[in-house]
């Protein structure tokens, strides 16, 4: 029972259905690993093994009743960005450290509606804007393929928590890459539905119209699994998309590579700090889909160089809105003896937030304020929609559209890097949420210093099931995604 970490969702349901072991006995493996390797990794912010044990228990006592659906029993992390009743929910910051939610999120409910069992919250940077989840009020998460790195952001504790087998699958959020990002990093599969498929209700917003979340595994099959429960209609939440949800575990043969036109933007692999490393891996995984039977369709994407400035006008004017709440009243940190009401507001935020949520701030206040609206904000909005029409005519002559995950590997922890120099880190990402578009991260193989790098895949709206059977058909014939880190062979 040593091994109970290297097996897949679908093996682990097998499993707990043919009785080779408890709910209980794997959610205390998970617990006894995280108990010994997260020291290193620091990928939880709070753990929970009573509640994960009292579920496992439930979880067993519903499958000897005969009531068990395929995941009963099957632990989960969540990012700590999902509103858990009962259980800190921080979003990686000072102001929410000692926030206990009363209610759970959407996400979360339906997870505990399909008897996933909580391990824990896992860390990010704070309020998801970042890109290493060093910008996190508990510390620097680590990548297990390499401790010294990071493992990117902002979903980095979930990215790290999979890829050291801490945790079979994982939450994730995505605003700007924040899933698919640090898949590409950590050698994972993330998937970032298309904008509305998954509820947003008791998602700690940064900004509205970009953030989704989505599951993020080992494999594109796992993926699958986490997306079953994830995706749906929720009247809680106003974005949230009425639309048929496929069965994702169902249909993951059902898109045959063979006769797929991949686009291949040719501005994307001119772009000025490319590793060549990473170039040359992706490269070698479009071969071997073109070896499948794929097409490869060399297409234009001439809005490129609009991404980074509309991107991080749109979004910091968001967060701008979204975190004038947090000011130090209702919940969350308040300073100490304030001499008045203004007072108060301004200790308690200065205090609580860190630095790079208050650039945010303050970049997206700026952005909003009377005399630059028009100019700054309006117009972002404008370019958005260009965005968007540059994608929609490509997706006339091809069926996806790939690029890498990120230019480079995964950074060194503690990296000078300036915030311009962070915020084109992720020049891949950024359109697909402008956009509103889904986009699947698969790892293809390693750098020079064997850390992984991804292929994205970006598809067009409610295609979510023709990217992860992509993705599927493409792991049955490689087995990047089958590759562990040394940290994760460890046995408990």
């Amino acid at each position: 029972m040593t091994d109970l970490h290297r097996l897949s969702i679908r093996e682990l349901s097998e499993g707990l259905a043919n009785a080779q072991f408890s709910s209980r006995e794997l959610t205390e493996h998970y617990l006894k690993r995280i108990a010994k390797i997260d020291a290193q990794v620091k990928s939880y912010v709070t753990v929970t093994p009573e509640l994960a044990l009292a579920e496992a228990d439930a979880a067993d006592t519903l499958r000897k009743a005969g009531g068990a659906n395929v995941l009963t029993g099957v632990p989960i992390a969540h990012k700590d960005i999902f509103c858990t009743q009962g259980i800190k929910t921080t979003a990686g910051s000072k102001i929410l450290d000692n926030f206990i939610s009363p209610y759970d999120a959407t996400v979360v409910a339906k997870g505990k509606a399909a008897g996933l069992v909580t391990l824990g919250k896992v860390n990010m940077d704070e309020f998801a804007m970042g890109s290493t989840s060093e910008n996190s009020y508990y510390g620097a998460t680590a990548n297990p393929w390499n401790l010294n790195h990071v493992p990117g952001g902002s979903s980095g504790g979930s990215a790290a928590a999979v890829a050291a087998d801490l945790a079979p699958f994982a939450t994730g959020t995505d605003t700007g890459g924040s899933i698919r990002q640090p898949a590409s990093f950590c050698g994972l599969t993330g998937l970032k539905p298309t904008y509305g498929r998954v509820s947003r209700f008791g998602m700690i917003a940064y900004a509205s119209s970009l953030d989704q979340g989505g599951p993020m595994a080992r494999s594109a099959e796992d993926c699958a699994y986490l997306m079953n429960v994830m995706a749906g209609h929720d009247a809680k939440d106003s974005t949230s998309m009425n639309q048929v949800v496929d069965n994702y575990v169902a249909n993951l043969n059902d898109t045959s590579v063979k006769g797929l036109r991949i686009g291949i933007p040719k501005q994307y692999f001119n772009v000025s700090g490319l590793a060549e490393d990473v170039k040359a891996r992706v490269e070698e995984s479009l071969k071997k889909l073109e070896d499948m039977g794929a097409t490869l369709v060399e297409i234009d994407l001439n809005m490129t160089e609009s991404y980074v400035p509309t991107y991080y006008l749109i979004a910091p004017a968001e967060a701008s809105s979204n975190l004038q709440r947090f000011d130090g009243v209702r919940y969350g940190y308040r300073c100490e003896n304030p001499v008045d009401l203004m007072d108060l507001y301004k200790r308690s935020r200065s205090e609580g937030f860190g630095a790079e949520v208050q650039r945010r701030i303050l970049i997206g206040t700026y952005a909003l304020s009377a005399g630059y609206y028009d100019a700054y904000y309006v117009k972002a909005q404008k370019v958005r929609r260009l965005i968007q029409q540059d994608f929609l005519k490509a997706f006339e002559s091809v069926d996806v559209i790939a690029a890498p995950s990120a230019p480079t590997t995964a950074y060194k922890i503690g990296a000078d890097l300036t915030p311009v120099e962070m915020y084109l880190g992720d020049i891949y990402t950024l359109a697909v949420n402008l956009a509103g578009l889904p986009a699947i991260n698969a790892p293809v193989g390693f750098d020079q210093n064997n850390l992984p790098v991804g292929l994205q895949l970006i598809g067009n709206y409610w295609s979510e099931s023709q990217l992860l059977s992509v993705v599927h058909q493409y792991q049955q014939a490689t087995d990047w995604h089958t590759q562990r880190a040394a940290i994760a062979e460890e046995n408990a």
